[in-house]
């Protein structure tokens, strides 16, 4: 059986306190992905309720009534996470009439029909609370953030963001707090840089760009216990890649799922 050892819910460990956390012995865990398609297809409902078993397993519930699933893909003692974009809003939402407000009106060139969030402080949270509120009722065990680095000083300027860079990162931990509240872990995505009480960290590695985050913050969740995703993309060689980020962070205790240009689609570890 797979073993996720995590902060506890409601834990507010800052990133400067984790080297002080002593090293925890445990094992990766298998990764299943049906929200991320990036060149093949992800993985399918169906394929997870067949093959995932002690897993962490992403899914979008809110597309296609995904989230009447949940159930079945609990059964294997699967972990399930729901993807929510917390730096965009996208205009295929059902609620995206209610995150208009808060939003550039200049769209994401990079992601037709996404929009970066530009207020923060004057009611998203109520909208974005209404989806983490969903996702506990219907039995999910984390929320993970996708987009939480949208803000920088160049994205200010360029679409005109109101938001400081301090109140982006405040946004993202209360919708943590919230998270733990409603009895479900954190997943960051891409960075942990000021997001210390999330509970876990998801990396998307590419095959001509490897290893670009932050080591030390990789380091620090590795070194206090929390679960460390890499999701590869467009890679011929997987396992190898697998073995030298192993390599590199000196821990076996990465989790590792990789797109295989073979055969265009997931190849799945630890299982």
């Amino acid at each position: 059986m797979a073993v996720f050892l995590v902060s506890g819910c409601g834990s507010s460990v800052k990133k400067d306190d984790l080297n002080n956390i002593s090293s925890v012995n445990h094992k990766p865990v298998p990764v299943y992905n049906q929200a991320y398609q990036e060149n093949y297809a992800a993985d399918s409902i169906i394929d997870i309720i067949d093959h995932a078993k002690d897993a962490y397993v992403l899914i979008d519930p809110f597309e296609d009534n995904v989230f009447q699933d949940i159930p079945k893909i609990k059964t294997n003692n699967n972990q399930v996470a729901g993807y929510i974009s917390a730096g965009t809003g996208e205009d295929w939402r059902e609620d995206f009439k209610a995150l208009k407000p808060f939003l550039t009106t200049k769209e994401w060139p990079q992601w037709k029909g996404e929009y970066f969030v530009s207020e923060t402080t004057t009611g998203i949270l109520t909208v974005m609370k209404k989806r983490i509120d969903k996702m506990a009722d219907w039995g999910l065990g984390w929320v993970e953030f996708d987009n939480m680095d949208w803000l920088d000083e160049d994205t200010r300027v360029e679409y005109n963001l109101t938001a400081t860079v301090q109140e982006a990162k405040t946004y993202i931990n209360a919708l943590c707090d919230y998270t733990h509240a409603k009895g479900m872990q954190c997943m960051a995505k891409n960075t942990v840089d000021g997001f210390g009480q999330f509970d876990g960290v998801l990396y998307e590695s590419f095959h001509s760009e490897k290893n670009w985050w932050d080591k030390q913050g990789t380091r620090d969740f590795l070194n206090a216990g929390k679960l460390v995703i890499i999701n590869h993309y467009n890679e011929t060689e997987c396992d190898s890649v697998y073995e030298e980020y192993k390599n590199f962070y000196q821990n076996e205790n990465i989790s590792f799922i990789c797109e295989n240009v073979a055969t265009k689609k997931y190849k799945h570890y630890n299982e």
